[in-house]
């Protein structure tokens, strides 16, 4: 059985690459074997249905698709890939061509892997328990919304998801998927760098997303935790760092928010009655808003946050929210105007936040272009100092602090 086993790597490294010698090795490997690969190209549209590891023993390992469907189907569980370059699938999406696909199984593993010049990168359905490590995956020179998703979860349950970097993708998608984390990933010139639907459970940490239209939004979800997670640059007008749209029980913790059109955006958030979220000890810094509430969003818990330099700490577009029935206590605000006088760390008065009817910007984004300018500066400072009318209460801060503390 050794013999033959050596005989197929044999012929990887030097059978003629008309004939798909790799997906000859692969039928005729026993299950659980490994095949180990010498540098040269492989040709793609394989498919794998049984207990079984390919690895690249050397850089220059490369399965190619040819442009045409995908490069590698794998059906099952204890499928690993490792140490591989993977491009050239197919553009049709509605066959969902991509590097790799994986269906019904678990205990796989995609590690240290590039995947270039392929529409979607990983897509994942039904796997469960399995590792998607070290990949850096890039998506085909397509305009965004053409492009395929990087990574791809659906009904996809307790998956770690770490140290992946896609670029120039299009979304990292993790819908109908539970108890999956997401670590120490990066994402940069993508749409969704990590975009949430139906799934609850989930842990996302210490990601870096950049560049992209949005960082991470959380939609028709609830019991997740997002922690030390850092989301910066999120480009054009409407660019948002996160977003919570009808979930529940969310904590948002410890991140690090910064030059996004919108920090965090929540919309009709809790969901669910008698429920809550938790925004504590982010910092949100230098964005156009802080915090922007969209339809009736109370209940939140928002205190020992960090907000400096934001052109609008809160704004609500939807004046019958009742912002000021969330909790909101112990933030600092740089614009805060009390004192602290007895030296406790907390303002003597509450740190109160209106909304001017002079605001332009809440109604007509495009005015967002001039923030900033000495004109639309000199309006801002016109209408708190004279309101034509009497403003909008948004909220207070019953117990800001006026000094950022560690």
């Amino acid at each position: 059985m050794m013999l033959r086993f050596y005989f197929f790597i044999f012929l990887l490294v030097f059978g003629s690459l008309q004939a798909n010698v790799l997906q000859e090795a692969i039928d005729k490997a026993p299950s659980g074997s490994i095949l180990k690969l010498s540098a040269g190209i492989y040709k793609g549209n394989i498919t794998i249905n049984k207990p079984l590891t390919i690895i690249g023993i050397e850089e220059g390992v490369i399965i190619d698709g040819e442009q045409n469907g995908t490069v590698i189907t794998t059906k099952g569980s204890f499928i690993s890939l490792k140490n591989l370059k993977i491009i050239g699938s197919g553009d049709r999406h509605e066959h969902l061509d991509a590097a790799i696909s994986m269906s019904e199984g678990k205990q796989c593993e995609v590690s240290n892997c590039v995947i270039d010049d392929s529409l979607f990168g990983i897509d994942m359905q039904m796997i469960g328990n399995s590792i998607i490590s070290g990949n850096t995956i890039s998506s085909k020179e397509l305009d965004l919304g053409l492009r395929g998703d990087g990574i791809r979860l659906w009904y996809s349950h307790d998956n770690l998801i770490k140290n992946n970097a896609l670029i120039k993708s299009r979304d990292f998608v993790v819908w109908y998927s539970h108890g999956n984390e997401i670590a120490e990933n990066s994402g940069e010139y993508c749409r969704y760098s990590l975009h949430f639907m139906y799934a609850g459970k989930n842990i996302v940490k210490n990601n870096h997303y950049s560049f992209n239209s949005v960082g991470i939004f959380f939609m028709y979800s609830q019991d997740t935790i997002a922690t030390g997670n850092t989301i910066k640059s999120s480009l054009g007008a409407t660019g948002m760092g996160i977003g919570l749209k009808d979930v529940s029980n969310f904590t948002l913790k410890d991140n690090t928010i910064l030059y996004c059109a919108q920090g965090i955006y929540i919309d009709r958030s809790p969901f669910e009655p008698d429920t809550n979220n938790w925004i504590i000890g982010n910092k949100i810094l230098y964005n156009s808003e802080a915090m922007h509430f969209h339809s009736l969003s109370e209940a939140n818990v928002i205190k020992e946050n960090v907000i400096i330099g934001n052109i609008e700490d809160i704004l609500n577009d939807s004046r019958g929210s009742r912002t000021y029935e969330n909790e909101i206590v112990g933030n600092y605000w740089d614009n805060y105007e009390g004192f602290d006088t007895n030296g406790d760390n907390i303002g003597d008065t509450p740190h109160k936040v209106y909304q001017y009817a002079d605001q332009l910007w809440v109604y007509d984004p495009n005015v967002k272009f001039f923030y900033g300018s000495p004109v639309i500066s000199l309006l801002n400072f016109l209408a708190k100092l004279a309101p034509f009318t009497k403003p909008l209460f948004l909220l207070e801060d019953t117990k800001p602090k006026v000094r950022i503390e560690g």
